[in-house]
C-alpha cells in the first residue's frame, strides 16, 4: 500500500488493504489504545545494495533471498520498463513484528488505516514500512516497485502505479508471470458480462475511488500492453519515458486505440486467455 505525498496530503493506498486478515484490525484496534506507546523506526540493522536500504531491528545478511530478489527485482523492473534506475534510494523499514509496526505507524500516521505494507513518498524521503510476516516478499516486491518507480519519475496515474506494482509483486518461474487470482477473477467476470474500462481507471484519482476488481483491471491492463504485441509494448515504454519529464502526459487509453483497433475486446479476450486452465480429473 502506498502513500504518496509531496504534491498532496492525503494519502496514497493501494492494493495491501485488501489483504489483511481480521486479526490484524483487532490486534492495532486494541494495542494502539495505549498512550503510552512509543515505537522508534528500525535502525539497529542496516543492508545497503544499489536502490535498496533496509533499516530492520533484527539482523539481515546480504545473501538473505529476500534481499537477493529486491535486488534481482530491481534489475527487472528496469529491463522490462527500459528504465534507468539511478534514483534516490528506497528505505525499507522492516519490523520484526506485527505488532511493532503497528504502534509506529499508528503514532505516526493515526489517519492511515492498519495495513500490512506502505509505500510513503515525501520530498525528503522514499519510504516502505512494514513487518516480517507471511506474505513479507509480495508485500515488498509491491512496495518497493512503488518506490523505484517513483525515484525516477516525474509522477505515475494511480492506475498505473498500481497495475505495475501488482505486475512486479508476482513470484513465478514462469514468462511472463501471471496473478492467476486476478486472471481468474477477470475471466469470470467476463463471462458475467463485465466490460473493461481503462477510461473510467484513468478518471481515478484517490485510492478510496478504487475497489479490488479495478486493482486486478489495472494489473491485467499493464500485463495486455507489456505482451499482447509489439505495438502495445511500446505505447506503455513510450509513455513511461514521457512520465521521466511529467507527470501529466495525457490519456494512455486514447494512444492505445490509436494502434489497436477494438482495443476493449482485444483486451477481453487476452484477460480470458491468461485465466488458468481448469483442472478435469477422468475416472474410468
Amino acid at each position: 500500500m502506498s502513500s504518496q505525498l509531496p504534491h498532496s496530503s492525503a494519502p496514497r493506498l493501494t492494493r495491501r488493504q485488501f489483504g489483511l486478515a481480521a486479526g490484524c484490525f483487532a490486534l492495532t484496534g486494541c494495542q494502539l489504545s495505549q498512550k503510552n506507546v512509543d515505537i522508534a523506526r528500525p535502525a539497529r540493522h542496516s543492508i545497503q545494495a544499489d536502490q535498496l536500504v533496509v533499516l530492520s531491528d533484527f539482523q539481515l545478511h546480504y545473501d538473505n533471498p529476500l534481499i537477493i530478489d529486491l535486488k534481482q527485482l530491481r534489475a527487472d523492473v528496469a529491463d522490462t520498463l527500459e528504465l534507468k534506475l539511478v534514483g534516490q534510494p528506497v528505505v525499507v523499514y522492516l519490523f520484526s513484528n506485527e505488532q511493532s509496526y503497528a504502534s509506529y505507524l499508528h503514532r505516526t500516521y493515526p489517519s492511515l488505516p492498519a495495513r500490512r505494507a506502505y509505500f510513503i513518498g515525501t520530498p525528503y524521503e522514499l519510504a516502505v514500512y512494514t513487518y516480517w510476516g507471511e506474505r513479507i516478499q509480495e508485500d515488498l516486491r509491491h512496495e518497493f516497485t512503488h518506490g523505484l518507480l517513483h525515484s525516477s519519475l516525474k509522477g505515475v496515474p494511480l492506475w498505473l502505479d498500481e497495475g505495475l506494482a501488482e505486475y512486479f509483486e508476482v513470484v513465478s518461474s514462469a514468462k511472463p508471470p501471471i496473478n492467476e487470482a486476478s486472471a481468474k477473477h477477470l475471466a469470470q467476470a467476463k463471462r458475467r458480462g463485465w466490460k473493461p474500462g481503462i477510461e473510467r481507471l484513468e478518471t481515478l484519482k484517490d485510492v478510496g475511488q478504487m475497489n479490488q476488481s479495478d486493482y486486478q483491471e489495472s494489473w491485467a491492463w499493464v500485463h495486455f500492453m507489456l505482451h499482447s504485441s509489439p505495438e502495445t509494448r511500446q505505447v506503455l515504454l513510450s509513455y513511461i519515458d514521457e512520465l521521466k519529464a511529467t507527470a501529466e502526459p495525457g490519456s494512455l487509453c486514447k494512444r492505445l486505440k490509436r494502434t489497436t483497433l477494438a482495443l476493449d475486446e482485444h483486451f477481453l479476450s487476452y484477460v480470458e486467455d491468461l485465466a488458468p486452465l481448469p483442472i478435469v480429473a477422468a475416472t474410468g
